[in-house]
């Protein structure tokens, strides 16, 4: 019976971490972040569709992805667009929902994944910027 009432305590202490866990993994951003987003990603969506490398580079953190081979724009818009920024990639950004998650440093971020990759907005003191492609693993 001891075993049965310590399994019991177990469980019912699990069940709302599990809860928590669950409402975690999908965090609503706050209106004002959501609303900033929105702003910058119907912008963006904008320069994709046109397929306007320069707006792009000026949407994005520079040096990109921390690589000093895109330390600014031209150095951006001749690598490291035409590298992620395909056209099944720009036709995919302009459909695709966004993702927000809030990471354990309090940076707000927005994800979108297509196929492979997935691309990462993250809100700066200026406002949004394209800030990374990691791989959709």
């Amino acid at each position: 019976m001891n075993v049965l009432s310590r399994t019991l305590v177990a469980l019912m202490l699990l069940a709302p971490a599990s809860a928590l866990a669950q409402a975690s993994k999908n965090p609503t951003p706050p209106r004002e972040t959501q609303a900033a987003f929105d702003g910058f990603i119907a912008k963006f969506r904008t320069a994709l569709k046109a397929h306007d490398s320069a707006a792009i580079a000026g949407m994005t953190k520079l040096p990109f992805m921390g690589d000093k081979a895109n330390s600014d724009a031209a150095q951006f818009r001749a690598k490291a667009y035409p590298q992620f920024l395909t056209a099944k990639n720009r036709a995919c950004l302009q459909k695709k929902k966004a993702a927000y998650d809030r990471n354990g440093e309090g940076n707000d971020s927005f994800f979108i994944f297509c196929g492979e990759s997935i691309f990462t907005f993250t809100k700066t003191p200026s406002g949004f910027l394209f800030t990374d492609v990691d791989a959709n693993d």
